[in-house]
């Protein structure tokens, strides 16, 4: 018997977004609606079992739904979060428990290199080891024009979303084996920026050069290393970047005429950490809704 079909369009509602907006990081609970994590319908298959993977913020949004999955599929999670995303960061480790997996919630300052070292290293005492590094944090704000881009602004996105990543790819490599995987986050911005987070985009941008470029050197030692380009997708981080009146509009313009949920993102990153993905490295999954690279 064949599951239904589902019409993508209307999977998830495509009632305008309520304006509202957050301070940053941005916390699930304060949200209007509920995001989709997968809570209720993901269901594993054993794809990731006895895996060990690392999540950068790992307690909310893309992460969440990610850590979900991942733990459905047999691995053991760490999640990296900020002190401030505490109570995002136990709900996820809620559902990795229910999934029956070890986690492990490591707090702290991802602009920090001593903190991204110590990630690592916490993570292997944590879990034995780490096969998985998803590079899921990121931080974006509202820029009202470059003549007015603050410093300050500027190297906390270039530090939390670029320099974050070379530094925990940096650490963690050396405590990876053949048949280990490391996946970024890019998006839609990297290809097709919006000069209103202008420095979000260079980021995202800066983040596929470097996963081409990582999956060419860590290929010989099978490592493979690739991406998932997410569009609109309804996570604490669009309430905490500073746009509230264009949230009933967020979405909108996909082919499918709404935002995704964190939940529609999670099976590609499964994907591309399974061995059914033994063969893609510095790849680059588009999970758009629609929109083109």
């Amino acid at each position: 018997m064949h599951d239904r079909l589902v019409d993508p369009t209307t999977k998830h509602t495509t009632i305008p977004f309520p304006r509202q907006e957050q301070a940053p990081p941005g916390l699930t609970p304060r949200m209007v609606p509920q995001p989709d994590h997968g809570e209720y319908s993901y269901r594993g298959s054993g794809r990731l079992e006895g895996r060990r993977a690392l999540i950068t913020g790992g307690d909310s949004g893309i992460g969440r739904a990610v850590a979900i999955a991942f733990a459905r599929e047999g691995a053991d999670i760490a999640i990296a979060h900020l002190p401030d995303e505490r109570e995002d960061a136990e709900e996820t480790a809620y559902w990795i428990r229910d999934a029956d997996r070890r986690v492990e919630l490591l707090a702290g300052d991802l602009r920090e290199e001593a903190h991204c070292e110590e990630l690592v290293d916490r993570t292997c005492a944590a879990l034995g080891g780490l096969d998985l590094l998803v590079l899921n944090a990121a931080h974006q704000r509202d820029r009202d024009g470059i003549d007015r881009l603050p410093t300050d602004g500027f190297d906390d996105v270039m530090r939390v979303n670029l320099y974050a990543s070379v530094f925990l790819a940096r650490a963690a490599v050396p405590r990876m084996d053949a048949g280990s995987s490391i996946i970024t986050t890019t998006s839609i911005q990297g290809f097709d920026p919006s000069p209103r987070i202008v420095d979000y985009a260079m980021t995202k941008a800066a983040l596929v050069a470097f996963t081409k470029a990582l999956a060419e050197e860590l290929g010989p030692r099978g490592i493979r290393v690739n991406s998932v380009a997410p569009g609109p997708i309804w996570t604490p981080l669009i309430p905490a970047t500073g746009w509230p009146d264009t949230l009933p509009g967020f979405g909108r313009d996909t082919p499918l005429g709404r935002a995704g949920q964190p939940a529609e993102v999670a099976g590609a990153y499964v994907y591309l950490a399974s061995e059914a993905a033994s063969y893609t490295t510095g790849a680059i999954l588009p999970v758009t809704g629609g929109k083109p690279l």
